[in-house]
């Protein structure tokens, strides 16, 4: 369709100057643009000032990992084909890490834990890495380096329901921001006939899936079941958003896991003094910072809101003449944290205008003769037309007010 071309996030990113591409660091591996970099901080921003109300707590981790961790895990055995691995010196084995649920167990068990400290929630955004086959990778939708904005809850079995639902309440309000309004529900279940591709036994999957279809049931979620798609280590809730050309792509995700505190014996003290087993809590909002970023180009058209726009507004002198007043307006913007640039090409004004146009800028600020001398701007906006001319200090109380609300 005609339609989908326009929207293909790889032509939009090239347009908006988003992401790029090069043969000489390999297939499958963006490289973000500072406007690229400012759209991944405001979306991952924006995840944080929601977790944060849930009182997460920030852990960073390195990249890469002794074998044993993943061996102790569960992952080297079944999941090694799809491992970067290191022989360094000495023939130590390393991986790149593929996820990071094992690294955050270790933060947790640094410590004994009282009942009374539970829930431990750790937050994270950081890249993992998979050995894709180079036929499957597209654009950000599959890569080799995924940036998960990743989180672990560590809790007690009675606090599950009550953990699960925070999360969903997040997943709700974020994906709300940009019109999803309708997410079904997928129960991710196990392949009950492929034992060997999980870890743990029938009793404790059992556990864990009816713990979810519970909570599915009395959210009163739009769910369906889907064995064969579990984790390797716990079933989970996955997903699914329409976007505004009728698609459906997988999002969000919420995982238990009863396995990973079996193998890494993480418990709490609890009320009677001895080691009670914790479970963990595994979720990603945006699923990877990539795969959001292609859906959410697709589904807008690359017109982002302005709270997410790498370039906000951008000043527009009619001649050379008014370039100096142009930049001392670009100046005042940028005090009050807009972020503005400017055209002072040596071109007509239609033609910076269909430039702007084309990069989807959200407001675009004319100044000539009358400007200059009256110390005012004229706004032309993106979604709105042209608008008044004001000065750049009701301009900036407007703007700065929209992109609070992320309007």
């Amino acid at each position: 369709m005609p339609e989908d071309k326009e929207r293909d996030h790889k032509k939009l990113g090239r347009e908006l100057d988003l992401f790029t591409f090069s043969e000489l660091v390999g297939s499958g591996l963006p490289l973000w643009t500072p406007k690229g970099t400012v759209l991944r901080q405001e979306l991952d921003t924006f995840v944080w000032e929601l977790r944060s109300k849930y009182d997460y707590q920030r852990v960073t981790i390195p990249h890469i990992t002794k074998r044993s961790l993943y061996e102790t895990s569960g992952h080297w055995e079944k999941f090694a084909d799809d491992l970067f691995k290191i022989t360094a010196r000495e023939e130590r084995e390393y991986a790149l890490k593929p996820m990071n649920c094992p690294h955050h167990t270790q933060i947790f068990a640094r410590r004994p834990h009282s009942y009374r400290e539970m829930p431990q929630r750790y937050a994270e955004t950081t890249m993992v890495y998979r050995d894709e086959q180079s036929g499957e990778l597209n654009g950000l939708t599959r890569v080799l380096s995924i940036t998960q904005d990743d989180s672990h809850v560590f809790c007690r079995t009675s606090q599950i329901k009550e953990e699960f639902l925070k999360i969903w309440n997040i997943i709700d309000t974020f994906y709300k921001q940009f019109g999803f309004t309708d997410l079904k529900v997928r129960l991710s279940f196990h392949d009950p006939k492929a034992p060997e591709r999980y870890l743990g036994t029938p009793e404790i999957w059992k556990n864990a899936e009816d713990a979810l279809r519970q909570i599915a049931q009395e959210r009163g979620a739009d769910s369906f079941e889907a064995p064969g798609e579990a984790a390797l280590y716990g079933p989970k809730l996955d997903f699914i958003a329409s976007d505004s050309i009728g698609r459906q792509h997988q999002v969000a995700t919420i995982q238990l896991d009863l396995n990973l505190p079996e193998r890494f014996d993480l418990y709490c003290i609890n009320e009677k003094g001895e080691h009670e087993r914790i479970v963990m809590i595994h979720s990603a909002i945006m699923g990877s910072i990539e795969r959001f970023t292609a859906v959410l180009l697709e589904h807008t058209a690359g017109i982002l809101p302005l709270w997410l726009a790498p370039i906000q507004a951008r000043v527009l002198p009619v001649s050379e003449k008014h370039t100096a007043y142009a930049n001392e307006v670009m100046s005042e913007l940028k005090t009050a944290n807009i972020r503005t640039d400017i055209d002072d090409a040596n071109e007509s004004l239609g033609k910076k205008i269909r430039n702007a146009k084309t990069e989807k800028i959200p407001y675009l600020i004319v100044v000539g003769d009358a400007e200059v001398e009256a110390k005012t701007i004229s706004i032309d906006s993106r979604d709105h037309g042209k608008l008044d001319t004001i000065s750049v200090a009701d301009f900036m109380v407007r703007v700065t007010d929209e992109i609070k609300r992320r309007a």
